[in-house]
């Protein structure tokens, strides 16, 4: 099983979010399991970089590294991008790169807190609940 975690949920687990951390490193150890194979989008780690600027740089680069070495980065194409552009109904455009880079990673979801965000995924998307719960 393929699954593409959203920022929210990287940021969840980096930032120990009191609320949401629980699930989140549930799902990202599960990521570490033979059986799970989860990713994150490109710009996701850029994205990251920017958001913990703040972080001491070696402890920015070291959780970073980490979340590399526990999930996979995945891309899409140019021809995704402009497809992107081109599906206005999709409110929020990272969002809808978000599928194009599931679509390229062969996910089989999408984990997000967000899921109203993805209305029009061709990929499912669920909530870190929702994922933890079909795993029982």
């Amino acid at each position: 099983m393929v699954l593409l975690l959203d920022i929210n949920i990287i940021l969840d687990y980096l930032l120990k979010r009191e609320e949401f951390y629980y699930n989140a490193k549930r799902i990202i150890e599960k990521c570490s399991d033979e059986n799970i194979n989860g990713c994150i989008a490109l710009h996701t780690i850029t994205t990251l970089w920017y958001l913990l600027r703040k972080v001491p740089d070696d402890r920015r680069r070291s959780a970073l590294k980490s979340i590399c070495e526990l999930l996979q980065i995945v891309g899409t194409t140019h021809d995704e991008v402009v497809k992107a552009l081109d599906t206005p109904e999709f409110k929020d455009f990272e969002d809808c790169i978000q599928t194009k880079c599931a679509k390229t990673a062969k996910a089989d979801y999408i984990i997000t807190r967000n899921k109203q965000d993805f209305s029009e995924s061709e990929i499912p998307v669920l909530t870190p609940q929702e994922w933890l719960e079909l795993q029982k």
